[in-house]
């Protein structure tokens, strides 16, 4: 094999074909990137037997040919390149890369010992990369980090006509995002739950990229894919029945608080400096001020006033700084909305863009109070 092409492309696909491979592969082949040269490109595959990702980019061809080389360390090399074209050339069972007066000589693998990757299931529909992209962004902090329940590790795709549904829980704090999109078929209904950490690779390297497709199996193959700008990525879905979090979003509340967004994060982040391990910041809402304060007795204290506007009783409710700060963190509108249907019930957050009229609710953050002393 011996091929031809400019450094930025090729350490651009390496780079994002490489975000596949597991840092413990199950055996050393999938520790390889497979490059395959022919009619005028080159395709970049990688495979973990949960997760692939496998792209084209232009080169001029020399000699077709397949090699299987490690991910890790082409990706490293091409990086540390000359801005200039790179030849890439077999010589036995190594490969030569070549940029300028930098040369480097790698051992290639076994290919014949590479499995075959998943075929692209069948299009489902499209979604705007960017919306997709924000939405995923916006689920994602409520996903659990704890691998000993892999079930709230995932995010729940919920497919329903002409509307994508995202929802996440670590039972901590519920988020859910709604997103139009638009379906290969009149009728769709259908679920997926996809890992966080895969949903956010999808969001954040092929979100960019205009329309993105989405392809679910139909089969027993419990598998989804992406496909944006020559670009494809699969992965197995998640193995069980993810719990109904949707009735826990209260249908009504009768006290409503609408306070700066900006603002709050920045007094919650200057208030939470002397909250210790643990603790909450406690936020008492009265008529035009919401009041922040956190630290107790002999320890330290921090305490913040901001304007607010309330409907309904005055209410106290402590929050786990970093849940709240995350919460709003991905809120974009100008103001945020708490609604409450009691102190020791769940507060839902959402987007208002302005001080007066409704919120939106294509996004809502459901977080749970920290119970506070009597």
């Amino acid at each position: 094999m011996k091929f031809r092409v400019e450094r930025d492309v090729l350490t651009e696909a390496v780079s994002w074909a490489a975000r596949s491979l597991s840092p413990r592969p199950p055996v050393p082949v999938l520790s390889g990137l497979l490059l395959r040269a022919h009619d005028g490109v080159v395709s970049l595959s990688s495979f973990d037997y949960e997760t692939s990702a496998r792209l084209e980019i232009p080169a001029e061809i020399s000699a077709e040919g397949i090699i299987l080389v490690s991910g890790r360390l082409l990706a490293d090399i091409c990086r540390s390149l000359p801005a200039a074209p790179v030849d890439v050339e077999t010589d036995g069972s190594k490969v030569t890369l070549t940029c300028r007066r930098s040369s480097f000589h790698l051992a290639t693998m076994p290919e014949g010992e590479y499995p075959p990757l998943p075929e692209l299931p069948a299009i489902t529909g499209a979604v705007s990369g960017d919306a997709f992209a924000k939405g995923v962004a916006q689920v994602i902090i409520a996903a659990s980090k704890d691998d000993t329940l892999p079930i709230l590790t995932g995010v729940r795709m919920e497919f329903e006509d002409d509307l994508i549904t995202l929802l996440a829980t670590d039972r901590y704090r519920l988020a859910l995002r709604e997103i139009p999109w638009k379906p290969a078929a009149s009728s769709v209904s259908t679920s997926a739950l996809v890992k966080a950490k895969t949903l956010n690779e999808v969001a954040k390297t092929l979100g960019g990229s205009g329309e993105l497709s989405i392809a679910l199996a139909e089969d027993d193959s419990r598998l989804i894919g992406f496909e944006s700008a020559g670009r494809t990525t699969t992965s197995l879905l998640v193995d069980g029945d993810y719990p109904k979090i949707r009735s826990l979003f209260p249908e009504s509340t009768p006290i409503h608080a609408i306070v700066s967004t900006q603002e709050l994060v920045e007094a919650v982040r200057r208030v939470s400096l002397v909250a210790e391990r643990n603790t909450p910041v406690r936020l008492a809402f009265s008529e035009g001020l919401v009041a922040l304060d956190a630290g107790t007795g002999e320890d330290a204290q921090a305490s913040e006033e901001l304007e607010a506007q309330l409907t309904g009783e005055d209410i106290t409710v402590a929050f786990n700084p970093h849940y709240l700060i995350e919460g709003l963190s991905v809120i974009e509108a100008p103001y945020v909305r708490f609604s409450f249907t009691s102190a020791p019930k769940p507060a839902m957050l959402t987007a208002q863009r302005e001080l007066e009229g409704d919120d939106e609710d294509n996004y809502r953050y459901l977080v749970m109070p920290v119970r506070l002393p009597n």
